[in-house]
């Protein structure tokens, strides 16, 4: 059997801010299991679609009655592959993400939809499947109940890593907006005064003359 999860988030902020802080995404205070991430492949279709694949290694934090099960000798991290397909036409993003390693233990599969709000053209919605199975004999449901649990913990800790990263970079572009005020502020300032000293000038000269 299978445990089946439907969710749905979202975050205030457009579908080009998410999908910007979607590759920044880590490191961030909510994502410390997130060890390490790195793109394999990435490709653009004749369509305009971007297509990614990614590999993240996360840890593995098992219950103490599960880890009986864990040989000692295999190492608790767990590596992802993340398969995306970016529309930027049509602003929708999907990702599929599973474990490719202690499979037997458990499987996590998620599908996640990202698209432009359709009751705010400024908000970004979060549609998210996931399916959770285990072919550990005489535990397989305790394992399935533990990874639903996790996982909808680790939904929470994503929101809340998307939030900050957003917010961190909501601060950065206005930041460069003040920067490039000011220096146009600035710039501005000096072609007046520059305007007015050669304007007193030539009033001068023409007192002479």
């Amino acid at each position: 059997m299978v445990k089946y999860f439907l969710g749905q988030s979202e975050l205030r902020s457009s579908w080009d801010q998410v999908f910007a802080a979607f590759w920044q995404r880590y490191p961030n205070p909510y994502s410390k299991h997130v060890l390490t991430e790195d793109i394999v492949h990435r490709e653009v279709t004749p369509d305009r679609k971007l297509l990614s694949r990614r590999l993240l290694m996360k840890t593995n934090c098992m219950p103490r009655w599960a880890e009986r099960f864990f040989p000692a000798n295999v190492a608790h991290s767990v590596y992802i592959l993340e398969d995306s397909i970016v529309d930027p036409q049509n602003q929708i993003m999907t990702t599929f993400t599973w474990n490719i390693n202690h499979a037997r233990l458990m499987v996590v599969e998620e599908r996640c939809v990202y698209c432009v709000n359709p009751e705010n053209s400024g908000w970004t919605e979060i549609r998210r499947e996931a399916w959770v199975s285990s072919s550990l004999f005489g535990v397989s449901r305790a394992v399935r109940e533990f990874g639903l649990a996790r996982f909808k913990s680790n939904v929470t800790k994503t929101i809340k890593g998307f939030e900050y990263i957003l917010a961190k970079l909501q601060a950065k572009e206005a930041t460069e907006k003040v920067k490039k005020t000011a220096l146009a502020a600035t710039e501005k300032a000096k072609d007046l005064a520059s305007k007015a000293a050669t304007k007193k000038q030539q009033q001068q000269q023409q007192h002479y003359v």
